[in-house]
């Protein structure tokens, strides 16, 4: 009975209940959309950086290295020459070195030279088809094999660099040869082909433009070039001991034109940044979270004092004190369940669109559907308090009320 009346008053005035719904929703949307955010960006780049101690690459921003190296976001800062990253590569601290070759795309998705190894670093397998084995073959992730109905056998045309609006090399067509299993990492969002094809296909660029010499002459000049002076992007390091670790970062900018960048130490700087930014969105939430518990708390107070007759009634007809107590309180954990119930969904819906929009730009994708029990349960918990201090002075005066006081003045 009590449960059935709280739910009627809690419409008695329906404009304060619907902004202290919707001020409820906000906060416990911004705040449910971080913590699922904060968590899953955490876990997908820890997880793209297990296996790798260094990456080897051109001298500039590291941040900037490890991003395109390791999680293929943003620009590298130039190439290496692969004959000198190879002496490197070959030293006893190197238990396993991948190098990388970045050049061209296909609708957006990167197009890597790199070995088989890179597949064993996400512990990926083959699916469907086989391994690269001859120039120009390529395997490719399972998002992309989903996303752009290809299959093995199919061929297409790379386009140079990283923007899909690229000139297109038609020379030469990459054909399909496997597609790898899904994993949930990055991985799946990556073309992959032997390194020599990334080189073959920009040697013949460059001895296209150069030169107005025959078909013949420009393989035979791209043959000796490529002999000479290749390069290569990165090279991502894993080490036999700590001692490469602690050293390299400072003996290869000394002795080499390349860098030694640590993704640990790079992506704890980022997150340490992006920790920031999203304490100080979640400190927003908790502040409007505030606001709407001031407003359930003016919306009952006011309403107490045109509803005093109708305590008073619920009184008279065998009511207690308690009863009144818990009417009040029950009103306002009405709003506060819905204002989280609604918050979860929007929230859940704004990671979506939020997921789409990162996957069509970086490539990664983030899952709405998931609960994290012990961060959500809190906020629940916090809402609920947020009602129940918003309710306790109109609960209290509710308890109090004089009866034969407020009918004599009816």
């Amino acid at each position: 009975m009590i449960g059935k009346i709280a739910w009627r008053n809690t419409w008695f005035k329906p404009l304060n209940t619907i902004l202290s719904i919707i001020l409820l929703t906000a906060s416990v949307s911004i705040i449910s959309v971080l913590i699922l955010l904060q968590k899953q960006f955490e876990e997908q780049f820890s997880s793209s950086m297990d296996n790798i101690d260094l990456v080897l690459g051109a001298k500039g921003s590291p941040l900037q290295l490890i991003l395109s190296s390791v999680y293929h976001i943003d620009a590298p800062p130039g190439n290496i020459d692969y004959a000198e990253a190879k002496k490197w590569m070959r030293n006893p601290f190197v238990a396993k070195a991948i190098p990388l070759a970045y050049g061209d795309n296909y609708k957006g998705y990167k197009i890597i030279g790199t070995t088989t190894d890179y597949l064993e670093r996400f512990q990926a397998k083959i699916a469907t088809g086989d391994v690269f084995k001859k120039d120009f073959e390529v395997i490719i992730g399972a998002q992309i094999a989903e996303n752009l109905k290809l299959k093995v056998g199919d061929t297409f045309l790379g386009t140079h660099g990283d923007a899909e609006e690229g000139e297109v090399h038609e020379e030469h067509p990459y054909k399909i040869v496997g597609i790898i299993n899904k994993t949930d990492k990055l991985i799946d969002n990556v073309i992959l082909s032997n390194i020599e094809s990334v080189w073959h296909m920009h040697e013949h660029e460059h001895a296209h433009t150069e030169t107005g010499e025959a078909e013949n002459n420009h393989n035979h000049d791209h043959e000796e070039i490529s002999e000479q002076k290749r390069e290569i992007t990165a090279v991502l390091l894993k080490f036999r001991n700590k001692m490469g670790i602690v050293t390299w970062p400072r003996i290869i900018p000394q002795n080499t034109e390349m860098q030694a960048a640590s993704p640990a130490v790079e992506i704890n700087r980022l997150f340490a940044l992006f920790g920031v930014g999203i304490q100080a969105l979640q400190y927003l939430a908790y502040g409007i979270m505030l606001i709407s518990g001031i407003s359930i708390f003016v919306a009952l107070y006011n309403t107490l004092k045109e509803r005093k007759y109708e305590f008073a009634l619920l009184r008279v007809n065998g009511a207690s004190r308690l009863q009144l107590l818990q009417l009040v309180l029950i009103e306002s954990l009405f709003l506060c369940t819905i204002g989280f119930i609604f918050g979860t969904i929007f929230g859940r819906v704004a990671l979506y669109f939020i997921s789409v929009s990162s996957q069509e730009e970086f490539k990664i994708a983030f899952n709405p559907f998931e609960f994290i029990w012990d961060k959500e349960g809190i906020i629940f918990i916090v809402t609920l308090l947020v009602g129940i201090l918003a309710a306790l002075i109109p609960a209290i005066k509710a308890y109090n009320l004089n009866i034969s006081k407020t009918l004599a003045n009816a």
